[in-house]
């Protein structure tokens, strides 16, 4: 970005900077830390949700393949595989959506090679129903299947031939038929908090097995509200996005209901974008923080024709800051944001050419646009009451996966599509090439970028890669891509 574009940017924040006078931030970036205590009902920090953890950040502690030379496979699965969870043993569990006949499909993975090892089928409902779960404390895999049951998958190994099997059902009954479970994620107390498409929030007790619930919506009769991506915990509460808010919700064990902490509306502009797949955010909400890892929430809203980087104070949902994010015409996320330390990291997806869409997706406005890409990073400054600086932005990479951190090695970890025949176009096409690649997170340039793959069957389509001592998985339309070092 030209600097007077920059400076621009930096003058039109929602929290005033003075560049007069010097940036409260370091010039040494300190990532981390993940939530203190941490989550002892979950399993290892980085592998066990969608995001990494139950704040959501996208960071792993382990180091990734890096910048090295590299040697990938693809495993052909005739599967969707939007979610891959790992286990404190060295497993991977996979949860997929046959092309066919969409069914949900758990599958166990080894975490070298990306073998299946066994496979598990689960009710099936709502398509995104399911697609976030979590590995749990004793290694079990934590989702909802189609019959909003919450069910607790285990593995075992019986002369080196491995099964999945439930161990554990609760029934969530106090959601209706026609509803179905979007995010969930367990609190530092072992309740199960969870999400629904049509805006019911609610908690499960694994023990008693009682259900609360809370309907979603705007104060003084508000419309119901839809929620469309995962949720996030920390000490502080649960934390959910609808297409209109966030949330940030506790628990009243006195009366055994759920109450509203905050709640802050967004823009959630004209209509659905394209690149997009609900009208509203697409932010699963991050908690982030420099001391105990989740003093801010951040998510992107839905702006026109800019989305915001929105930054608030966990403990009141006061605004730090509301930062204008990528340019004109290529303005929006589908991502969760990477937070960590005191830095925001986002990725626009506006444009991204899905192949499907959810039934209940709205027009988009436009109806398609070109796929440009771009990531920026944005950073809390020191005195939160300055608001936040961008730290840098490069509108050079067209990430087609959430991008990851790694606090291990500093790098962070995406998939870039090209055209073949024009590398720098912004079209797309069936024919694209894939390329696996690392980014510095300190200056937001590409230190690596490999080839991976070419055509469809490889399209990362926006999903979360798993990184996990020094092995990267990640998920694909039709199955599962691994890399590591050659």
């Amino acid at each position: 970005m030209p600097a007077l574009k920059l400076i621009a940017k930096l003058l039109t924040m929602g929290t005033a900077i003075s560049l007069l006078t010097t940036p409260q931030v370091s010039t040494a970036t300190v990532f981390g830390p993940t939530i203190t205590p941490r989550n002892p009902y979950i399993g290892q920090d980085g592998v066990a949700t969608m995001h990494g953890d139950p704040a959501s950040s996208d960071t792993t502690p382990f180091a990734g393949p890096g910048n090295a030379t590299i040697t990938s496979n693809r495993r052909a699965l005739q599967s969707a595989c939007p979610t891959l969870l790992g286990t404190a043993d060295g497993y991977v569990f996979g949860l997929c959506t046959t092309i066919f006949t969409q069914t949900p499909t758990i599958h166990l993975f080894d975490s070298q090679e990306a073998n299946s090892l066994a496979e598990l089928a689960v009710a099936k409902g709502n398509i995104l129903g399911g697609v976030y779960a979590y590995v749990d404390n004793e290694d079990r895999l934590v989702l909802t299947n189609g019959n909003n049951q919450l069910l607790r998958i285990g593995k075992s190994a019986n002369n080196a031939k491995w099964t999945l099997a439930i161990t554990d059902t609760l029934p969530l009954t106090p959601i209706p038929a026609n509803d179905s479970v979007v995010g969930l994620a367990p609190d530092w107390q072992g309740y199960v908090w969870f999400a629904t498409a049509n805006g019911l929030a609610g908690y499960a007790d694994p023990v008693s097995k009682n259900v609360t619930t809370l309907s979603l919506k705007a104060p003084n009769g508000g419309v119901q509200e839809e929620v469309a991506n995962s949720i996030s915990t920390s000490p502080a509460g649960a934390l959910i996005s609808t297409t209109y808010a966030t949330y940030l919700l506790g628990r009243d064990d006195a009366s055994h209901t759920i109450k509203v902490l905050w709640r802050e509306a967004y823009d959630r502009g004209p209509a659905r974008k394209p690149g997009q797949l609900s009208w509203g955010t697409g932010s699963t909400p991050t908690f982030f923080g420099p001391q105990s890892g989740y003093e801010y929430v951040t998510i992107v809203d839905n702006a026109s024709p800019l989305v915001n980087l929105l930054v608030y104070r966990t403990q009141d949902g006061s605004q730090v800051c509301k930062v204008p994010l990528f340019e004109p015409n290529n303005s929006g996320s589908e991502n969760s944001p990477i937070g960590s330390g005191r830095s925001v990291i986002v990725a626009s997806t506006y444009g991204y050419p899905y192949p499907a869409l959810p039934a209940n997706a709205p027009a988009s406005q436009p109806s398609s646009a070109p796929f440009v890409g771009g990531i920026e990073r944005v950073d809390v400054l020191e005195d939160d009451s300055q608001g936040c600086v961008v730290k840098w932005v490069n509108n050079k990479i067209r990430s087609s996966a959430v991008p990851k951190l790694s606090l291990g090695d500093k790098k962070i970890y995406t998939f870039v599509r090209q055209n073949p025949l024009s590398p720098d176009s912004t079209s797309t096409g069936i024919l694209d090439n894939y390329y696996y690649t690392t980014i510095d997170s300190e200056t937001g340039n590409i230190d690596s970028k490999q080839y991976v793959g070419t055509g469809s069957i490889y399209d990362t389509l926006q999903m979360a890669g798993l990184i996990n001592q020094g092995v990267l998985l990640q998920g694909t339309i039709t199955g599962v891509v691994r890399v590591r070092k050659a």
